[in-house]
């Protein structure tokens, strides 16, 4: 099989133990008490997101650690280059969205989960990777009655895409609080490369659980959101963001969820991001009585838009209040998410198992690596292309990295296929999670970043590896991205148990841009410490 990734010359504490009480902001009007999502994740090991969860542990790690913090790790040489500036002490970034300028692939925009502040570490580049600039963004609730003390949230999940039509990058993020039950789904803009982002407090708001006279719903909480775009011009469709997220039911008093659809927010965005107009769908039913294949589907709804200008949809059924994940489903909307088609299950019988794990935790490793999938379009080909972390071959190979295809967008799906590989084309060994793909449209080659274990004998430290399909999808090459192997345990404060829940990963021209997690020059306790890194490929 023809390989043509090279690195570019010149580019070159548990949750269960969480028993504090935080200070925080104000509540709005129409709150009180501890909010049933902070309940729902001290007593229950799955459900809403690790992203979310991480941040109670982050609040009371940082507390902790306020009497005396350990000294800075010096940072670790290699060819790979650290994206983010780091605040004193450095403090963990991780969860990271890539996407790149469709007119200037030496022009991409990166995005990560930030500890430092409330928000995001947002970086963009100029020279194909080289170098990022940092800047650090915090969301800030909708209500224009708060003051900004009250408006005060943190963000989690980010999502990056790129609109040909806008020339704009747009990232999407959760704005939720720890002290009161406000939650809310927001989109920011940038016009200009990713130098300079919408104000916080002018955010689009996609979805918000704030009514207009200012009382809220405490029973809901909005998770997992991520964004698509149609970029087709000759779409009619041509410009539309699609936001998919989760909506979670809560009930008092533990904050047991359930039920918790996946929904869709979309948008045509013209003018001011706080002015845009956004349409609603249940993508599956919004009703804890709803039977039938994939009704009480959670998390990991991965949107993407063909070149028919369709949103395909591939998701998992997943319970509400733990991580199993029971089977993957796929759906298709031809008409700009009004309706979706019948869900068709892509895993096939005897081919897929989760990690019976409740909390996603893999062995000997302390961090929650959930089954993180991940939705391509291939249009060269017309092929859908779906890769997932799977457990079926765990007691030989541990947790593999599956993919499978669909030629008929979606009506029917291919055995799979293991995408981290040997030499030989066995399956590794050791655990491999977090797999992200990308697809290079003029020649339908397939590209995947995932983490791997397959180097280290105890199946604890990571690297980062890139495979190559150049048969859609059917077999790999993969070769060692990373530069240094990293211990997730010493990650992340004093747990260890949050190295965010996927890696990124984008195509533009001839620049394959990998960017990962990444906990190399990490101190260990008690503030831990990831940065995102990447080297960028030419393909050329």
């Amino acid at each position: 099989m023809r390989m043509r990734l090279r690195r570019a010359a010149g580019f070159a504490v548990t949750l269960g133990l969480l028993t504090a009480t935080i200070a925080f902001a104000p509540a709005p009007a129409g709150a009180g008490g501890t909010p049933l999502w902070v309940k729902h994740v001290q007593n229950y090991p799955g459900g809403v997101s690790a992203g979310v969860r991480a941040r109670l542990v982050a609040l009371q790690a940082e507390a902790d650690a306020a009497a005396g913090v350990a000294a800075a790790s010096q940072p670790v040489a290699g060819n790979d280059v650290q994206m983010n500036d780091d605040c004193d002490p450095a403090l963990p970034q991780d969860e990271t969205s890539v996407a790149v300028n469709t007119s200037n692939p030496l022009n991409a925009v990166s995005a990560a989960n930030d500890y430092c502040g409330d928000g995001f570490w947002i970086g963009h580049t100029t020279d194909g990777g080289a170098t990022w600039t940092s800047q650090f963004k915090d969301p800030k609730l909708s209500p224009d009655g708060l003051s900004i003390d009250e408006r005060r949230c943190f963000g989690a999940d980010p999502s990056v895409v790129y609109s040909s039509r806008d020339s704009a990058f747009y990232l999407s993020t959760l704005c939720y609080s720890p002290s009161n039950p406000s939650s809310e789904v927001q989109v920011w803009r940038s016009t200009d490369g990713g130098a300079t982002w919408t104000a916080s407090v002018d955010a689009a708001t996609a979805i918000t659980n704030i009514a207009g006279d200012g009382s809220i719903d405490a029973s809901v909480f909005y998770d997992k959101e991520l964004l698509a775009v149609d970029n087709n011009a000759s779409s009619p469709s041509y410009g539309r963001l699609y936001l998919t997220f989760i909506k979670f039911h809560m009930t008092g008093p533990s904050g047991r969820s359930d039920y918790c659809p996946i929904q869709l927010a979309t948008t045509n965005p013209s003018g001011a991001p706080s002015g845009w107009s956004w349409s609603h769908t249940a993508v599956v039913p919004d009703d804890p009585e709803a039977k039938g294949v994939g009704a009480s589907a959670n998390q990991w709804a991965m949107p993407v838009v063909d070149e028919t200008g369709a949103l395909d949809v591939a998701y998992a059924l997943e319970d509400c209040n733990t991580g199993l994940d029971r089977a993957f489903f796929f759906t298709r909307s031809t008409n700009d998410g009004t309706t979706f088609s019948a869900p068709v299950r892509i895993d096939k019988a005897g081919q897929f198992a989760d990690n019976p794990n409740v909390q996603d935790r893999l062995p000997n490793k302390k961090a929650r690596a959930p089954i993180s999938p991940s939705l391509a379009y291939d249009p060269h080909d017309d092929l859908l292309l779906f890769a997932y972390q799977n457990n079926i071959h765990r007691q030989t190979s541990g947790a593999d990295i599956s993919i499978q295809t669909s030629g008929d967008f979606g009506a029917t799906w291919s055995d799979t296929s293991a995408v981290g590989v040997t030499a030989s084309g066995d399956a590794a060994p050791g655990d491999q999670f977090f797999p992200w793909l990308a697809v290079d449209e003029g020649t339908g080659d397939v590209f995947a970043v995932w983490f791997d274990n397959r180097n280290d004998r105890a199946n604890q430290l990571i690297e980062t590896f890139v495979g190559e399909s150049t048969d859609g999808g059917d077999t790999w090459t993969n070769v060692l991205v990373s530069d240094v192997a990293w211990n997730p345990d010493d990650a992340f404060f004093n747990c260890g148990c949050f190295i965010g829940d996927y890696n990124g990963m984008a195509l533009g021209g001839s620049l394959l841009y990998p960017v990962w997690t990444d906990g190399r020059n990490s101190a260990g306790k008690p503030l831990g410490q990831t940065d995102i890194f990447t080297d960028v490929m030419d393909l050329t």
